[in-house]
């Protein structure tokens, strides 16, 4: 009779896999905090002897980190935390804008799902229930970034192109230039919950286009709704707040 397989109490690679995320998560941290400053070359034995894991998963994290924008592989190897100007950051929040609006667009054009838009429509709702208070504290404000990047993500799951999805996921993965990128700026200011009804406004006017089979309609829309994320870019940099956003000390700005 052969032998049974004996339990392997925990799974080598699922464990090595979570402590890539781990290692990834603090070092994201640790970049947006100033903790590794712009510039500064990341050396991969100090960061996992201060994480206190093993040299794999910090590879592993440092290539993710690379692929999301922050850090920048050296010509002899290894990385450094990357800077961005400011028209960078903003270049990127037109593209996003200009992707948006072609989704939207398409969206209109070719018709939607039903479930899709009812799913959009939903999001809304939550975030108007938010937005009934006549100020948001920090966990509701939380909750307005998470709707509103699903909300995000179901605008360009409604336009049906792989293509046009693929990129935005791109681009909203930069640094700074997804939906919420410089929404938390709002949150110290006397302004905050206007600016984020107008936001709101905007998202249910772009639905409403898209349902009216109205392309250049929503796709304006949306291009218009981008300009809110560069007037925070500026405020971030420009304006004098007691709580910088994270991470906005990777931004140069411009003189």
């Amino acid at each position: 009779m052969s032998a049974l397989p004996i339990a392997a109490h925990g799974d080598p690679a699922e464990a090595g896999a979570s402590q890539a995320v781990k290692a990834q998560l603090r070092l994201r941290e640790m970049v947006l905090a100033g903790e590794l400053p712009g510039g500064a070359r990341i050396a991969e034995v100090a960061i996992s002897e201060q994480l206190g894991v093993s040299r794999t998963p910090v590879r592993s994290a440092l290539m993710r980190l690379e692929q999301e924008g922050l850090l920048e592989s050296l010509p002899n190897g290894g990385y450094a935390v990357r800077t961005f100007s400011e028209r960078d950051v903003s270049d990127s929040i037109e593209l996003r804008g200009t992707l948006e609006g072609l989704s939207a667009r398409l969206a209109a054009e070719r018709g939607v799902s039903p479930v899709v838009l009812r799913e959009a429509r939903a999001c809304l709702q939550r975030i108007d229930e938010l937005l009934r208070e006549p100020a948001l504290d920090d966990a509701a404000f939380s909750r307005y970034v998470a709707f509103n990047g699903q909300f995000h993500a179901l605008l360009s799951e409604l336009s049906g192109s792989v293509v046009i999805a693929k990129q935005l996921e791109r681009i909203t993965n930069l640094p700074f230039a997804s939906p919420s990128g410089f929404v938390v700026v709002q949150a110290n200011s006397p302004a905050a919950r206007d600016m984020l009804l107008i936001a709101q406004d905007q998202h249910r006017q772009v639905l409403d286009a898209i349902e009216s089979r109205e392309g250049s309609r929503a796709e304006a829309l949306m291009r218009e709704h981008s300009r809110l994320a560069q007037r925070n870019l500026r405020e971030a940099l420009h304006g004098a707040h007691d709580h910088p956003l994270p991470g906005v000390q990777l931004i140069r700005r411009r003189s």
